[in-house]
């Protein structure tokens, strides 16, 4: 293949082009499928699982595979260099292929809006079918988080003009994604469309009444709202004055005056910016929005905003331990929103520039060590973990300390490690009693119930799981409610209580997933035990949980899935639910049969 520069069109009809003319294709659909899993598979596949993955009904599987690949090699020409065992595939200089595009900074993205392999089947081949559905739904949310990360830098950038082209492809490919419709209201109301805004507003709240039967959270009115700006103007601050507002903000928002706290931090952002004061700016933002992430339900966009705008003030003005806290937060908010590639890159960043800081360091390994624990490589987020908790004693901060300790003990649980899970719960509940950190507390309740549940003894687990459930509800939270929920549900199937258990799983569900900024893993953590139980909507629950963690880089959970699919389909009973079977490679704790 001799010319100008190669292009590879994965997205969409799949496709080669040089200098924009179309090329003759492979011969063979599965040359295109091949060239797929090349292209997307983390290490090069061995020869003999590209084989039983594509030709699984072929008299030589290995020789109908030599035939697809020289037929891809030969289409491909001077492109790229294709063979050996594993089967490795090198690009020549100047290449692109579409799909990378995907991992990269908040850039260009037209082009992106394609399904993998358009138009492709290959029924005879039902292993790749899966794995085609599986990067299918992956590459489309990686596709989403770049165009959202696209219209969150421009909002942060004061471009909110640039902010509304992403924003509403987003939102028109994410229909019922209710923080996709909170970004396109907030980048009209900042570009001056304040009607265009409530407009939009109006009508997203009509359709999720008709065709979700529940109005969205006041989250998405909320980001419509323009400043109506105050009826006399506020006398000018100067540095000290903002200063007293990012304290009186801290302290109210830290006392759970949440509102009064974050009008403040909104103020003392305001009047940073008057100043052109960019430490003072990267300060405000950072406090605003990580405010806006950790204590306001449903404000993850508008926080993200704040966050983006305090890593850029930070970097105009060389401050690296406010920029690495800013990107961590980014990070955080990645993880939790299942966004992988993008929360790699904001950890890694913070990282870098946090080296040498135990403090900050300890809390950037703690969400890194959370990430990899929600994807299932729980060997490698006990290490990321082990280390937090090393750096937050050497720095005293007690709650990253304790809340470290408490992912391992999840990491621990998964594995079947019980007596470090218990240690590292012990550790942790002690600091969080010791910090009264009452916010937090319900979470390593529930984990230590879900241990008491894998060693049957229930009516500890009940007691640990009514005291959760009851404080989660005091304080709001979400994730803490549908963790406990959820815990319920399984301790009433593990006596026996069917009915009871269905209630309480459904109630669960709705509880954590009733704010968009919603904790996936939660989610999905909840739909496992719907399904491993064989509750009343089991089948829909195994549908909706292998859509989420495929598009939300959970691969644990996809095998769960799978397993919960084939069990579904072939009328194997359910045993009763007890603890995870042996690796913890999933995600999912004692609703996971005996095996």
């Amino acid at each position: 293949m001799t010319g100008g520069p190669t292009t590879v069109r994965l997205l969409g009809r799949p496709r080669l082009e040089r200098d924009g003319d179309v090329l003759p294709p492979p011969q063979g659909r599965k040359a295109w499928a091949l060239l797929a899993v090349l292209v997307l598979s983390p290490a090069a596949p061995s020869r003999r699982s590209l084989a039983d993955l594509l030709f699984p009904d072929a008299d030589d599987p290995l020789g109908a595979l030599r035939w697809t690949t020289a037929a891809l090699r030969r289409a491909l020409g001077g492109a790229a260099a294709l063979g050996g065992d594993p089967l490795t595939l090198s690009w020549a200089a100047g290449v692109e292929v579409d799909v990378d595009r995907l991992a990269g900074r908040a850039a260009w993205y037209d082009g992106l809006d394609g399904e993998l392999l358009e138009g492709l089947a290959l029924p005879g081949s039902p292993a790749f079918e899966t794995w085609l559905l599986v990067e299918r739904r992956r590459l489309a949310a990686a596709a989403d988080a770049l165009l959202r990360e696209t219209a969150v830098a421009a909002l942060a950038g004061a471009r909110p003009r640039d902010a509304v082209g992403p924003a509403r492809r987003l939102a028109l490919r994410q229909p019922y994604d209710e923080g996709a419709q909170a970004l396109l209201a907030r980048a009209l109301a900042a570009s001056g469309d304040a009607v265009a805004a409530r407009e939009h507003v109006l009508a997203t709240t009509a359709r999720f009444r008709r065709e979700l039967g529940c109005p969205p959270s006041p989250a998405l009115a909320a980001a419509a709202q323009v400043p109506a700006g105050r009826p006399m103007p506020r006398p000018s601050v100067g540095a000290a004055g903002v200063r007293a507002l990012l304290e009186a903000g801290r302290a109210a928002t830290a006392a759970g005056a949440v509102d009064a706290g974050v009008d403040c931090l909104r103020r003392a952002a305001e009047d940073a910016d008057r100043l052109a004061d960019t430490a003072l700016e990267a300060a405000a933002d950072l406090a605003l929005g990580s405010a806006l992430v950790h204590a306001l339900r449903g404000r993850d966009e508008e926080g993200s905003v704040a966050l983006h705008a305090a890593v850029r003030a930070a970097r105009a003005c060389g401050d690296a331990a406010t920029a690495a806290a800013a990107c961590r937060e980014l990070g955080f908010v990645d993880v939790q929103a299942g966004r992988r590639e993008r929360a790699a890159r904001w950890l890694a960043e913070a990282a870098r520039l946090a080296d040498g800081d135990d403090r900050e360091l300890a809390a950037v390994l703690g969400v890194r060590g959370m990430d990899l624990s929600d994807r299932g490589c729980t060997g490698a987020a006990l290490a990321a973990l082990g280390e937090s908790v090393e750096r937050a004693r050497a720095a005293g901060t007690r709650r990253q300390e304790a809340w470290s300790l408490s992912i391992a003990a999840r990491a621990h649980l998964l594995r079947h490690e019980d007596g470090a899970a218990s240690a590292a719960l012990e550790a942790c509940l002690a600091l969080t009693r010791e910090e009264r950190w009452l916010a937090f507390l319900p979470w390593p309740q529930v984990l230590r119930a879900e241990l008491d549940l894998c060693r049957d003894r229930l009516d500890e687990a009940a007691t640990g799981l009514d005291s959760a459930f009851s404080l989660a509800c005091q304080v709001g939270d979400p994730c803490w409610e549908g963790m406990a929920g959820r815990g319920l549900g399984v301790l009433a199937a593990r006596r026996g209580r069917r009915s009871e258990a269905a209630a309480r799983l459904t109630d669960a569900a709705r509880r954590c997933t009733r704010w968009p900024d919603r904790y996936v893993w939660v989610q999905a953590h909840v739909l496992d035990a719907v399904c491993t139980l064989e509750l009343p909507g089991a089948d829909r629950a195994v549908a909706q949980l292998l859509d989420l963690a495929s598009s939300t880089g959970m691969a644990g959970f996809v095998g769960r899935a799978r397993e919960h699919a084939s069990r579904l389909e072939d009328g194997t009973p359910v045993p009763a639910p007890h603890r995870p079977a042996p690796g913890g490679a999933g995600g999912c704790l004692t609703a996971r049969p005996t095996s």
